[in-house]
């Protein structure tokens, strides 16, 4: 197993470690803690939690519209060049899950490789950040479901999540697909796995059918992506900077297969092999259906494509039926997304709260021993998560608003754990000895470690900055919203103020 250095000392937890009787347990133990959680989730359900997190139905048909708006065909190259990118912050991801298996990931990974102080704020950003995500996943639901059934437009009679009806409807139908998952948080952690495993394999296969169906009603050739005809953007690179928002919110939330460690058997055999493989699939069939996509529209000049996106391109290129089908599949998808990015953020309170280092610690740090669920923190990422859906009723431009602060966020808090890990290595600090759980050696990316956390520390803050950027035409096209224009930096810099002020209010913290 790995040693530990003096960053790796953490304040007493609230609860004694008591003596674990699997390998797993104790590796836990070695951290200063016991086995709460339910340690119950095999390679499988490891990797679902990631792909899940990912959900490429989800996301894609979510932000396509988005992407194709601003981009035009050619942000399609946004696209694999994102997964480069991500692959090289997952690849130092892989490295740390091996050897610190533990909750709350990136709090735990920057704490340790930094101070407490720096992690505890990559931690507060994740987790803000966490809840985004949890809000513009459940807001997709407005992308299908009246597509499928004009029935589910249960407010006003345009389904445009761009248009006040909308964007009102989005918000109705995400409040109750959050109050489902947060039933579903509270139950037992076997219940998530079984919903989370099912909804990825129902993800998967709607995946290829989806691509296998595109690809065979192409109406054009690949050559199409290289068009920037009906970009809103002028010339490539500023078509390719916006259009990259797509793919961007695509590949997040490959460290929840670090997030869930504790439950996990073997985590630091498995949890690195899951987070690339989740990565790996999601980054290759999300390319798959924007390229299948481009291909079988029907027109690539009328609108269409960039107001109703892939839903408009499943039911006019392949019929209701069959569109309506693979439609229903991306509603689990979406479903079990939802959940899943829940399920992390509560994973992500619970560690922090175990440490003292939240408010209502005690209360937020309670693991019911039946069913080895953290109560407390669905309640709070669910309530939260719908509150900020509110947001849809001021104006249609909030879906914007809220997609990309939730990106910002988590690319920051994924920057201030790759930071620290350069620092380590070039100083020699960062050991890539150690075994797993079977004896053999723990993931390493040996000599190549310098070179890709480089290259994944610079990628991550230029994305941070270009996500961020106030873009007029982006986030406030109709004008009169400046809120909007601004509202992913006026929300970190509430963020960090918040924890400023908290940190400051509870005192002085212990060093570590």
């Amino acid at each position: 197993m790995t040693t530990t250095s003096p960053s790796d000392v953490r304040p007493d937890p609230p609860h004694s470690p008591s003596p674990a009787p699997t390998p797993d347990d104790r590796s836990l133990a070695e951290f200063g803690y016991h086995q709460e959680l339910h340690r119950s989730l095999g390679r499988y359900a490891s990797f679902a939690a990631g792909f899940s997190f990912i959900s490429v139905l989800t996301t894609v048909f979510q932000f396509f519209a988005f992407g194709y708006a601003f981009g035009g065909p050619v942000f399609f190259w946004a696209w694999p060049a994102v997964l480069v990118g991500q692959l090289l912050v997952a690849a130092c991801f892989a490295e740390l899950a091996a050897r610190y298996p533990l909750s709350g990931a990136i709090y735990q990974w920057s704490s340790r490789l930094s101070n407490l102080t720096f992690g505890w704020f990559a931690g507060w950003i994740m987790v803000i950040g966490q809840i985004v995500v949890v809000a513009a996943a459940a807001l997709a639901l407005q992308m299908v479901l009246p597509a499928i059934w004009s029935g589910f437009q249960l407010i006003g009679t345009d389904p445009a999540p761009t248009s006040a009806d909308g964007a009102a409807n989005a918000a109705v139908l995400g409040v109750i697909l959050l109050v489902l998952t947060t039933v579903v948080n509270i139950l037992d952690n076997r219940v998530l796995s079984l919903v989370n495993r099912v909804g990825v394999t129902a993800e998967i296969i709607g995946a290829v059918l989806i691509i296998v169906l595109l690809l065979t009603h192409s109406e054009r050739t690949p050559s199409i992506t290289f068009h920037t005809a009906g970009a809103a953007q002028n010339g490539l690179f500023g078509a390719l900077l916006v259009g990259s928002f797509t793919a961007a919110y695509v590949m997040i939330g490959f460290d929840s297969a670090g997030e869930m460690s504790e439950e996990t058997h073997h985590p630091r055999r498995t949890a690195p092999r899951t987070i690339l493989t989740a990565l790996g699939a999601a980054g290759a069939l999300g390319g798959l259906i924007v390229l299948g996509g481009l291909l079988a529209a029907p027109s690539l000049t009328d609108g269409r494509l960039a107001v109703d996106g892939l839903s408009y391109v499943l039911t006019s290129s392949l019929g209701d039926g069959v569109g309506k089908a693979l439609l229903a599949d991306v509603v689990v998808a979406i479903t079990v997304a939802t959940l899943a990015i829940q399920t992390a953020a509560c994973r992500m309170l619970f560690s922090m709260a175990r440490d003292g280092q939240l408010p209502f610690a005690g209360r937020l740090a309670r693991v019911n021993p039946r069913t080895g669920m953290p109560t407390a923190p669905a309640l709070v990422v669910g309530t939260l998560a719908a509150a900020l859906l509110l947001l849809n009723f001021a104006s249609p431009e909030a879906f914007l608003a809220i997609g990309t602060t939730c990106i910002v966020m988590l690319y920051l808090a994924y920057a201030m754990v790759t930071g620290p890990l350069l620092i380590r290595r070039v100083r020699g600090e960062f050991t890539s000895s150690g075994t797993d759980e079977e004896g053999a050696r723990l993931f390493s990316l040996g000599r190549w470690g310098i070179p890709v956390n480089a290259l994944a520390l610079l990628y991550g803050l230029l994305m941070t900055v270009n996500l961020a950027w106030p873009r007029a035409e982006v986030y406030d096209p109709a004008g009169g919203h400046w809120y909007f224009r601004w509202f992913t930096v006026l929300f970190l810099a509430v963020t960090v103020a918040v924890g400023v002020t908290w940190r400051a209010l509870r005192g002085r913290t212990p060093a570590v």
